[in-house]
């Protein structure tokens, strides 16, 4: 099995290292046929990562069977950037090994975890979505205007330049 360990520590004092010796240790024992993408001194938050990206463009291209990592906080800090990564990952059939949680979906008990995890995930978004939706009814019924603010310098250029609706 082809995979991806992805190793991230947040401040340039701290060594990947650490971890990966223990990551290297697990895919050899698994056989498993490994490229590392390390990302020393790069926050978590950010949603978008030199390595991380270029590991995502091996998963996207098929090149990646699974993504190996030490927990799944070095993958990600946000939930948001988590869930949909995971989601992403789960339409391509890229598995997801975390070494510190023990989730493993190569592995139908992995699998069965990771659903678990996933539905817990869509029905907080279905939570968030009721909750939004709820605000905007409630803006609207006090009369709020929703939406993005009129320009009305932008409306009449658009206008004059080409005899066009803002439509």
């Amino acid at each position: 099995m082809r995979v991806a360990v992805y190793i991230r520590v947040s401040r340039l004092d701290q060594h990947p290292e650490n971890q990966a010796v223990e990551l290297r240790r697990y895919v050899a024992a698994r056989g498993w046929d490994a490229m590392e993408f390390v990302e020393h001194g790069v926050s978590g938050m950010k949603d978008t990562r030199p390595q991380l990206d270029a590991m995502l463009k091996l998963v996207y291209q098929k090149r990646v069977d699974a993504i190996v990592v030490w927990k799944l906080d070095r993958l990600g800090r946000s939930m948001r950037h988590l869930v949909t990564l995971l989601d992403e990952l789960r339409a391509v059939n890229v598995g997801l090994v975390t070494i510190g949680e023990g989730i493993d979906t190569t592995t139908p008990a992995g699998r069965m975890v990771f659903g678990v995890i996933a539905s817990l995930a869509e029905f907080e978004r279905e939570r968030l979505r009721e909750r939004t939706m709820l605000g905007l009814a409630r803006a609207r019924a006090q009369g709020k205007r929703l939406g993005r603010p009129c320009d009305a310098t932008l409306r009449a250029r658009i206008i004059e330049a080409a005899g066009l609706s803002v439509r």
